[in-house]
């Protein structure tokens, strides 16, 4: 099988596409044969050595993907041969095999081909949860999107607004912030040549915003923080500028602020009755139209430029790599 390989943490373009042995399922494992996997900012961290884990050289990045169950391993009754499946792993997704425990995977949505089921899970369940599970937001409250063009980004403006949350989208320049209002932003703060702060207080009246996701950390974090009205919400879930923050606490005494953390391997682990509901609630969006933004497909040969335009936030929506060979 074609796979690629991290033989070194560094820059992305240290991978390489190389051939390695078919996989085989062990117990309690599938074998899925790959059509799509997504690039996530994870992935871009995890190659560099920089993510919260660390993935010992040589491994196959990648996390996110779609495709179709090829075999069973032993003790695994299903899904069957053949039947259209999404997952999640930490790496091994940029390959043409995938082996992945049978708790891992989810049959993919009714309405999505195999790009945008690739595309969906990871950042959708993110944004989700960042917004209803753990940020309690609620329709006809404000939330303010971080990143609002990126893969969280655009997910977390999507889903808002379809649950009636009215969203100030964040980003770097007005085309990506034309994105966030494709999706149904309602106002946008250009934080590259504005005061995120102030302007986030002035297109919600003066009070500022009910809930933040952020998925950018940096500077913006803080002024995001101090735009929040009293009792607000403040929900951490990346870093994408590469700087951590370092929040001053009286502000959250201040303000009575609650600040959270959301990790989806964590939710899964001590939260999964939260995940299956979201999990629901997210096919019923599926259905009602609901659709990941892919703004770009690579072959697997492009897949060190992928992660490289992703790792320099060049990039929209999601980026999608083909295994198929079609792209």
């Amino acid at each position: 099988m074609r796979a690629a390989r991290c033989t070194h943490h560094g820059p992305p373009d240290g991978l390489e596409v190389v051939e390695l042995d078919d996989l085989e399922p062990g117990p309690g494992e599938v074998l899925v044969r790959v059509h799509a996997a997504a690039v996530n900012f994870p992935d871009v961290l995890l190659v560099a050595d920089r993510y919260q884990v660390s993935a010992p050289t040589p491994f196959t990045p990648g996390s996110e993907f779609a495709g179709v169950v090829a075999a069973l391993g032993p003790g695994v009754s299903g899904p069957p041969v053949g039947a259209p499946v999404a997952g999640a792993v930490l790496t091994g997704a940029f390959a043409e095999q995938v082996v992945v425990p049978v708790e891992g995977l989810r049959p993919v949505p009714d309405g999505l081909d195999m790009v945008h089921a690739a595309a969906f899970h990871v950042t959708y369940a993110t944004a989700y949860h960042c917004l209803v599970t753990v940020g309690r937001g609620t329709a006809g409250e404000w939330a303010a999107v971080l990143g609002a063009a990126g893969g969280v980004g655009t997910a977390a403006v999507d889903i808002a607004t379809r649950l009636g949350i009215r969203v100030v989208a964040a980003a770097s320049s007005r085309e990506r912030l034309a994105v966030a209002r494709t999706l149904g932003a309602e106002a946008g703060v250009d934080y590259v040549r504005e005061d995120l702060k102030t302007r986030i207080r002035e297109l919600t009246g003066g009070d500022g915003v009910h809930l933040v996701v952020d998925p950018v950390g940096g500077d913006h974090a803080e002024a995001a923080l101090r735009a929040l009205r009293r009792g607000g919400r403040f929900v951490t879930v990346g870093y994408a500028d590469g700087r951590i923050p370092r929040i001053p606490l009286n502000l959250v005494l201040l303000k009575d602020a609650v600040v959270r953390g959301f990790e989806i391997r964590m939710l899964r682990r001590y939260a999964p009755d939260a995940v299956a509901a979201g999990d629901r609630e997210l096919a019923r969006l599926v259905r009602d139209g609901m659709r990941p933004l892919v703004s770009r497909v690579h072959p697997l040969a492009e897949v060190a430029s992928a992660l490289t335009d992703v790792a320099e936030r060049r990039t929209t929506g999601k980026v999608v790599i083909d295994l198929t060979g079609s792209a």
